[in-house]
């Protein structure tokens, strides 16, 4: 079809498709008829009477960092709302937290960082950065300060105890509160406990403040988890025990009721992995009490997978540290990443709850038990709670070979350490553990812990009222025979034989030594039930160790044997026991030497021989002693008889 103009015609769907993709021009009067290509939205930017400006585009790598930076710093402004006085406190905390800035000066700088944020705390507090600041300044204020911070926060710190970064300003502040203060906050927790504990930031606050309580606050915090009724009765705070039981006597309450209320209090705790503090096991524990063996056994059952399982509660985004502070966080990690059974050993509660589920798990359990432990033996060993939950371990689990892969090798490699190690496991420690006395191998021979001396009777759960089921009471710790699960984790595992080379290399120094005397004794009279029978000639090496070192001569250096106080008690106990012991002390130091030891701490050793019940060592020395006794140069107790 032909137009005016010649020009050829086109539909209009045609002709926007022709134009589709085509630079656009701008036309000015007077154009010199090229093309200029329209700048982009970002760059332009329109101002008064119509003048387009446009924004230089980074070229650079220096300009688009600082482009992206510039971004970054607008869209902050926006996000936050203290932005400006973030980096304003920020400023002021780098300066504060410095070493060599003088008292004076952190107080001006605490001072001038509080004026900034008064009436912001609340707001503060929830923020990552400014939240460290205010913990800062809490730390380092003057009372008065500090007293103003906690009136402020006061309607908000339960609130702010639930949230992330907070909760530690709210710890900062119970610390650091003052009696009334701190009273105020226990009393603030009423008809919350139990929530607070299902919730995994609050439960923090609750068990921190349980930590810091007085007897009757703490009674107080428990009693919100035994039952509602209870939390009436406010005159129980005073009670000395904090026994359920006796409780529930006391008043007369039913206890299936406070069973069901406990109940329901305990396994939302369970279900959310929320057991690692000391007021969760104090609580479980005296649930146990009530509570019959299926309740019981249902607990546990989900206690051992939380036991076992590490942490995963690191963070990945830690900021930067100065380099004083890397080795802290490096142990913080490390401490996270144990099993939490490993990190509860640090109280008597976490303890019991340890022997508790080991007792009452099945052969299952156990062996995740004791697996969960490889790699920190030597940790619970040196630990006063920890070395208990070891011989309850090597007194209860009957499959020792996986006890001799995990725990026994591991011992047997640090002997030394741990024979030296002075912390002991305090008989009370002992005597947490609820009553059902079961044999364990002779102290040392067993498990190389000083720590572990307990009379070689370790007490493990079983009584209704301590361990916690009156319904499990009658399940047996194991079936194999006490004697022979000790002989095969003492001889068989060659533990006895490592102890034995390792106290003969040391014996000059265990001699006099507390702590060492009873290692050397036990091994020496043989174990509990002759136990080391078996490796009788490494035993005569011993007592040949024992007599080479009280066969050398006196010195100035080193107080002899027969004079320190340990070792002569020692080496006359040693006399009295071991016939054996007694022969070879006699031929190696003593034989025409008596006249020389007769008086002092080394004449106890001397009388010993003719005290012992054994005829053999009498007449083994009576032809020199006698004379000796009957010249009074040589004195015998009053009530031992000398034999004529």
């Amino acid at each position: 079809m032909a137009g005016g103009g010649g020009g050829d015609l086109q539909s209009p769907k045609k002709r926007k498709r022709d134009t589709a993709g085509k630079p656009k021009t701008l036309a000015k009067g007077g154009d010199d008829g090229k093309k200029r290509k329209r700048p982009s939205d970002a760059n332009v930017a329109h101002g008064g009477g119509g003048e387009v400006k446009v924004k230089k585009e980074p070229v650079t790598a220096k300009e688009k960092r600082l482009a992206a930076k510039e971004m970054a710093e607008s869209r902050k402004k926006k996000r936050k709302r203290n932005y400006s006085l973030e980096k304003e406190l920020t400023v002021l905390w780098e300066k504060m937290r410095c070493h060599n800035v003088s008292s004076a000066e952190r107080s001006k700088l605490v001072s001038e960082a509080l004026r900034k944020m008064d009436g912001k705390y609340s707001e503060i507090a929830g923020s990552h950065v400014t939240a460290r600041v205010l913990q800062t300044c809490v730390k380092l204020c003057s009372q008065s300060e500090r007293d103003a911070i906690f009136e402020a926060l006061q309607p908000d710190l339960l609130t702010l105890s639930l949230k992330k970064y907070a909760v530690f300003l709210v710890k900062k502040l119970v610390k650091r509160a003052t009696k009334k203060q701190f009273e105020w906050f226990i009393s603030s927790l009423h008809g919350r406990v139990a929530k607070l504990l299902r919730h995994t930031i609050g439960a923090s606050v609750v068990d921190f403040a349980y930590q810091m309580a007085t007897p009757q606050q703490k009674r107080r915090l428990l009693l919100e988890l035994y039952s509602t009724e209870l939390q009436l009765f406010t005159d129980l705070t005073g009670q000395k025990t904090h026994s359920l039981l006796e409780t529930i006597s006391n008043l007369g309450l039913q206890k299936s009721s406070v069973l069901q209320h406990m109940t329901t209090v305990i396994h939302p705790i369970l279900e959310k992995g929320i057991v690692e503090y000391p007021i969760v096991h104090t609580a479980v524990l005296e649930y146990f009490t009530i509570a019959d063996k299926t309740s019981a056994s249902d607990v546990i059952r989900q206690f051992i997978p939380l036991l076992t399982q590490g942490s995963s509660a690191i963070d990945g985004d830690e900021p930067s540290v100065a380099p004083e502070l890397q080795k802290k966080l490096k142990a913080k990690k490390k401490r996270l990443t144990e099993p939490l059974l490993v990190r509860i050993m640090n109280t008597r509660e976490g303890l019991k709850i340890g022997v508790s589920c080991l007792k009452h798990g099945s052969a299952k359990d156990r062996k995740k038990i004791i697996k969960s432990l490889k790699g920190h033996i030597m940790k619970l060993a040196l630990s006063d709670h920890g070395c208990i939950l070891l011989v309850a371990i090597l007194s209860i689990v009957d499959d020792t070979k996986l006890v001799t892969k995990i725990i026994i090798q591991e011992l047997a490699k640090h002997l030394k350490q741990l024979i030296f190690d002075k912390d002991e496991a305090s008989e009370s420690a002992a005597e947490d553990i609820p009553e059902n006395k079961v044999d364990v191998a002779t102290n040392k021979e067993q498990d190389g812990s000083e720590g572990m001396q307990t009379e070689n009777k370790v007490d493990v759960a079983t009584d209704k009222e301590q361990d916690g089921s009156e319904g499990m009471q009658s399940a047996p710790d194991s079936k194999k025979d006490p004697f022979q699960r000790r002989h095969e984790l003492l001889i068989k595992s060659e533990l006895a034989e490592v102890l034995i080379q390792t106290l003969i290399e040391n014996v000059g120094e265990l001699l006099r030594t507390n702590f060492g005397k009873d290692v050397l004794h036990e091994v020496a009279v043989g174990g509990e039930d002759n136990i080391l029978e078996g490796i009788t000639d490494r035993i005569h090496s011993l007592h040949n160790a024992i007599a080479s070192d009280a066969a050398r001569p006196k010195t100035e250096d080193t107080e002899h044997a027969f004079d320190n106080y340990h070792s002569s008690r020692l080496i006359r106990r040693l006399v009295l026991e071991s016939p054996a012991f007694a022969a070879i002390l006699w031929k190696k130091t003593l034989e025409g030497k008596c006249k020389t030891w007769a008086d002092g701490h080394s004449s106890k050793v001397v009388a010993a021989f003719l005290e012992s019940p054994d005829s053999k060592v009498r007449d083994l020395a009576k032809a020199e002693l006698q004379p000796l006794v009957d010249r009074g140069i040589l004195k015998i107790p009053d009530h031992k008889a000398v034999e004529k």
